[in-house]
């Protein structure tokens, strides 16, 4: 489904949600002066075969788009693996062809097929700014998902040690993994995701997750 289109649904329920809403008034007028009739249930509102509900003032249908933000061999395909695997479907530019052409793209249209399918999605890239990330948010809340970061603080020296140890294509040189840094920021709320978590490890072979506080919404018209 095109985001156009995506939007557009969303949009249409909205318009909908405040039908609903706006039926409902006379039954809860009535009942607020005390009239026998009482408020008649809202019918769910729905987006495509999925049930709608509010997050933050946006309409969300309870899937969501965890986006991995983080250096090379900084823990985020094992905190999948641990964490998420079963629950989300995982999407990963490394597992595309060495040869693949316009990996971006194709990172983009798988995510789009599972949202439409509505299956939670976890993209495992580095994804270290806005640059890379903006449009997975905006392609999520296209489709009334929410996106959650998964934010995993840069630990050069422990990155560059594991990095040492793997193998193959799995292994990147030491330039590529001090270039993501230059690049790396910081997600947040304000950034536009729904929420934020930080990832640890424990220290015995699992994670600490732990969640970034809430900002405001902004509200744009």
């Amino acid at each position: 489904m095109p985001v156009s289109m995506a939007t557009g649904q969303a949009v249409g329920v909205c318009a909908a949600l405040a039908a609903a809403q706006g039926k409902n008034l006379p039954n809860m007028r009535r009942a607020r002066s005390g009239g026998s009739s009482a408020p008649r249930s809202r019918p769910p509102v729905m987006v495509g075969h999925h049930r709608a509900a509010w997050h933050r003032g946006r309409m969300t249908t309870g899937t969501d788009v965890a986006v991995f933000v983080g250096l090379q061999a900084s823990g985020k395909s094992t905190f999948f693996d641990q964490r998420l695997s079963g629950r989300y479907t995982l999407v990963s530019k490394d597992l595309f062809p060495r040869g693949a052409r316009n990996k971006q793209r194709r990172q983009m249209r798988l995510v789009d097929e599972h949202l439409v399918a509505g299956r939670p999605v976890a993209v495992d890239n580095t994804n270290p700014s806005p640059r890379e990330w903006t449009p997975l948010v905006e392609l999520a809340h296209a489709h009334g998902a929410t996106a959650t970061a998964y934010w995993f603080p840069p630990d050069v020296t422990g990155s560059l040690r594991r990095n040492a140890a793997r193998e193959g294509r799995a292994r990147v040189p030491d330039a590529g993994v001090l270039a993501t840094l230059r690049q790396l920021r910081k997600p947040s709320t304000e950034a536009g995701f729904d929420a934020v978590r930080e990832v640890r490890f424990d220290g015995r072979g699992g994670f600490e997750v732990r969640a970034e506080p809430l900002h405001a919404p902004r509200i744009t018209g």
